[in-house]
């Protein structure tokens, strides 16, 4: 049983409900943050589910030069901090250099690590130090069972509010494959996990200047993930993920994550003991 985590009304770990860590790739603009937000507050209401509410201020690590990156540092946390006092969801963004730690922890819930960055030590530290929850996404390139050589380095700060997330691992060219034992793997370093399944679908680089994905196996792989025991689901979602600026691909769509989620939320209740099967 993993331990303990809340940040708000939003528990993870030791056998609490699936909580939901959902909304863009990356922001937009102002209007369209708001509106995803809001409507994963009525989600919330309706199924009783915990909600984390992402977007990205900057994407430092899109494909091309060219790619759309969001608003930036400065204009981004605003942004977050608007959607935080409008709606009450706790919010969590990737910080991608150790500069942006401080302004971010004024701002987020949950600082994020990417996965390609899992193994910097001053990021970690910095993050550890900010005293915010850390949630440190597995690399495609990591085994999981060394997340807990990362685990460890925030551990080292004092602060253990720590989340794993899983996103796939690299499996060929422009493609990744998801283990669902890495998911009981890492929860053996006492740290909630989270399977980021809106991620595990992409296929990095695989439209050449851009990241591909399969949306099609976002909701069975979920499925599997939850029956697997986990603490959270993380979902990119968007109205139209066909008009997203990044990762539309493998973006679920707002108006289908009801349907899913009450598939999911049953299976979840089954796992955990709270309804027989």
């Amino acid at each position: 049983m993993t331990n303990l985590l809340q940040i708000g009304d939003v528990r993870f770990g030791a056998g609490s409900p699936l909580a939901l860590i959902a909304g863009p790739c990356v922001m937009e603009d102002e209007e369209l943050t708001l509106a995803i937000a809001r409507q994963l507050l009525e989600v919330k209401r309706e199924l009783g589910i915990g909600v984390v509410f992402k977007a990205s201020f900057d994407k430092a690590n899109r494909t091309s030069v060219t790619s759309f990156r969001g608003p930036g540092m400065e204009k981004g946390l605003a942004i977050l901090d608007t959607v935080r006092r409008q709606t009450g969801l706790p919010i969590l963004s990737d910080v991608h250099d150790v500069a942006q730690v401080e302004a971010a922890a004024r701002v987020l819930d949950i600082l994020q690590i990417p996965a390609f960055l899992c193994r910097q030590t001053d990021l970690l530290l910095a993050a550890g130090n900010s005293g915010k929850v850390v949630n440190i996404k597995k690399g495609q390139f990591l085994a999981p069972w060394d997340m807990a050589n990362a685990v460890a380095k925030v551990v080292s700060t004092g602060n253990e509010r720590i989340l794993l997330t899983e996103r796939g691992t690299t499996f060929g060219y422009n493609n990744l494959v998801v283990d669902m034992r890495a998911l009981a793997i890492m929860r053996e370093t006492g740290c909630p996990v989270v399977f980021d399944a809106t991620h595990a679908v992409q296929l990095p680089g695989g439209s050449g200047t851009s990241s591909g994905g399969q949306r099609q196996f976002v909701a069975a792989l979920s499925r599997a993930a939850v029956a697997m025991g986990i603490d959270g689901l993380f979902w990119e979602v968007h109205p139209q993920p066909e008009k997203a600026l990044c990762d539309g691909a493998n973006s679920l769509p707002l108006a289908q994550i009801k349907a899913i989620l009450r598939e999911i939320l049953a299976i979840d209740a089954i796992v955990k003991g709270r309804v027989s099967p």
